[in-house]
């Protein structure tokens, strides 16, 4: 695979809600196929679907069915999560957003769903439709009785979605947290410089090649992203107070200052209200909700 313009549009000189570690990760592992090679062939096999052209809970109802099992609709929240498209299951080992929420619309309109379960593991994704997501997920737990439970990681992205819950149950060996906004930016130019390679970049418009990466980043467009950035940090953290209210407020949010906390380091901090096994948070909550 030499080319995935598809990849660095999504994750390059674009704000995302991921855990820096696995965005390093992402960087190791695709930088060079991602920027670095000449792209011979763009892939058409990415299924994307349009948010109001083609709903997916309309034209794909089979497909982003969520998992049913005692009453109990269960919605994977797993791998990195991206904007739209037909991402609904770990194989992929993404989750779209769109999918999550033509899940959750699903079980919000069948008769049959008494409760639901987020079953949660992820570092997070793009900031693009992760609050309209959590806005989603958040009216179905209005409706019905919702809890997250972490099978590992609810991580920035991920975590937000799981704050919509009412609980959020973690295992003891469980992260959750990073509530965070980070960006990549790539300079190519000290590699092109040295290959003889000069670029020009000819604009309209004083800011329209800000990010690019050509050329180093100047301090102005630095500081103009930061404070971007900073502002959807606090429009995350504002969410986060807004779905755990006492338990971890706005400002509890922005003071941890992006880190994560393990098992019952999260509960202590507020990000999470038990620590269980997974399997034994689903059995309890499936049993529960039966005998209401």
């Amino acid at each position: 695979m030499t080319g995935m313009p598809h990849l660095a549009a999504r994750w390059v000189g674009t704000p995302i809600a991921m855990h820096p570690a696995k965005a390093d990760i992402m960087a190791r592992a695709f930088g060079g196929r991602v920027l670095g090679q000449p792209v011979r062939q763009v892939s058409g096999s990415e299924p994307l679907a349009g948010l109001l052209i083609e709903p997916m809970e309309q034209t794909e109802p089979d497909y982003v069915r969520p998992f049913i099992t005692n009453s109990v609709a269960v919605i994977g929240i797993e791998g990195v999560l991206c904007a739209k498209g037909k991402w609904v299951g770990r194989n992929s080992g993404e989750t779209s957003y769109e999918g999550i929420m033509a899940q959750a619309v699903m079980a919000h309109q069948d008769p049959m769903v008494k409760g639901v379960v987020l079953e949660v593991d992820s570092p997070g994704g793009e900031v693009s439709n992760m609050f309209a997501c959590a806005r989603v997920i958040r009216e179905l737990a209005r409706a019905k009785p919702m809890i997250a439970i972490l099978s590992d990681m609810a991580c920035s992205a991920a975590y937000a979605l799981a704050t919509a819950a009412s609980h959020i149950i973690i295992p003891d060996t469980g992260a959750a947290g990073s509530i965070g906004v980070i960006a990549l930016h790539a300079s190519y130019a000290g590699m092109l410089e040295k290959q003889g390679v000069e670029i020009t970049i000819l604009k309209a418009g004083a800011r329209k090649a800000d990010m690019n990466p050509y050329e180093s980043l100047p301090a102005d467009v630095r500081d103009t992203y930061l404070a971007e950035l900073e502002l959807l940090r606090g429009k995350f953290a504002g969410m986060v107070g807004l779905h755990r209210g006492d338990r971890l407020t706005m400002e509890a949010a922005m003071a941890t200052e992006a880190a994560t906390y393990a098992g019952e380091a999260a509960v202590a901090a507020g990000l999470a209200d038990a620590v269980a096994d997974p399997h034994e948070a689903l059995a309890a909550f499936i049993e529960e909700i039966n005998r209401a």
